[in-house]
C-alpha cells in the first residue's frame, strides 16, 4: 500500500520541481503557495465529511472513497510544499501503533503543557 504512497509522493516532488503551473495541477497549487493548498485541504475535509454523512444514511460508498482520495491527495501536496513525504506520515503511525490511542493522547498534551 505505501508502494502508491511514495509513487505519488514522487509524483508530486517532481511537478513541484519542474512541471508548468499552466499544464500541472500540483505545479499551479504550489506555485499559488500554501495558503492555496491548505484552501483546498480544507474543501477537500469538508466534502469528504458530507460523504461519509450520507453513507452513513445509505449513500454511495465509492463517493466517500473518491472523496477520501481527494483529501490524502491534497495532503500529500501540503507535505511536500514543507518538505515532508508520506513516510514521515507513516512512520509516525507506525511509532504509535503499540501505544493506546488514550495514553498516546495523554503523552502529547503532557509534551505540549510542558513547552
Amino acid at each position: 500500500m505505501s508502494e502508491v504512497l511514495a509513487r505519488l509522493d514522487a509524483v508530486i516532488a517532481e511537478r513541484r520541481r519542474s512541471a508548468d503551473p499552466a499544464t500541472s495541477y500540483v505545479a499551479k497549487l504550489c506555485h499559488g503557495g500554501l495558503d492555496r493548498i491548505l484552501k483546498k485541504v480544507a474543501e477537500e475535509s469538508g466534502e469528504t465529511l458530507l460523504a461519509a454523512k450520507n453513507v452513513e444514511r445509505g449513500g454511495d460508498r465509492r463517493e466517500l472513497v473518491g472523496e477520501t482520495a481527494d483529501l490524502w491527495f491534497h495532503c500529500l501536496v501540503m507535505l511536500a510544499k514543507l518538505d515532508l513525504q508520506s513516510s514521515d506520515v507513516l512512520a509516525e503511525l507506525d511509532r504509535r501503533f503499540d501505544l493506546s490511542g488514550i495514553a498516546e493522547k495523554a503523552a502529547r498534551e503532557h509534551t505540549s503543557r510542558a513547552d
